[in-house]
């Protein structure tokens, strides 16, 4: 399920990397370059250090979205975020303050994702984002359940293969 407004561009960034199937739309420049294009984030171009730092942001990401699901924050995770982030705040005619990104390049698209995940935190949408706790998923999904209590990105399948494996352990 697609999470709202432009927290889903945080989701189908995260999502870039297909754990299960593996496969990963970032694992070289031309795919960064086709992603970035396609989500409007600029013209694409970035060199291999600037593709590193991008998926070294989208694996962070993803850490902490496990940390949603019960998982302990991982402190790399938050210091590589907290060592890329390239936002400033910016001011509308109106008066009302926004994080944008600082910077060109890589440094504007990794700006332009914390920002949507620090406006995310503000309203109280950031927590629902969650990466699947399966060893070979970790996809994103939005948690639309009315008590947050949503586990896995597919019942039918990550859901399923757990229970199934608790259920052979039990057995034992």
């Amino acid at each position: 399920m697609e999470a709202p407004g432009e927290l889903a561009l945080v989701q189908r960034f995260v999502n870039t990397a297909d754990l299960d199937r593996g496969t990963d739309t970032l694992a070289d420049a031309a795919g960064l370059a086709a992603f970035l294009a396609a989500e409007g984030l600029g013209n694409g171009v970035a060199g291999e250090a600037g593709r590193r730092r991008v998926v070294a942001v989208r694996e962070a990401l993803r850490a902490l979205l496990l940390s949603h699901n019960g998982v302990p924050v991982d402190g790399g995770a938050v210091a590589i975020l907290d060592g890329a982030a390239s936002v400033r705040v910016a001011f509308g005619a109106d008066g009302a303050a926004r994080l944008e990104p600082a910077g060109e390049g890589v440094d504007a698209v990794i700006g332009r994702l914390l920002a949507i995940v620090a406006h995310a935190q503000a309203e109280g949408t950031w927590e629902r984002l969650k990466a699947c706790p399966a060893d070979d998923c970790g996809w994103a999904f939005y948690d639309r359940s009315r008590n947050h209590s949503r586990t896995w990105c597919e019942m039918r399948v990550c859901g399923n293969r757990a229970k199934a494996r608790s259920y052979r352990a039990r057995q034992r």
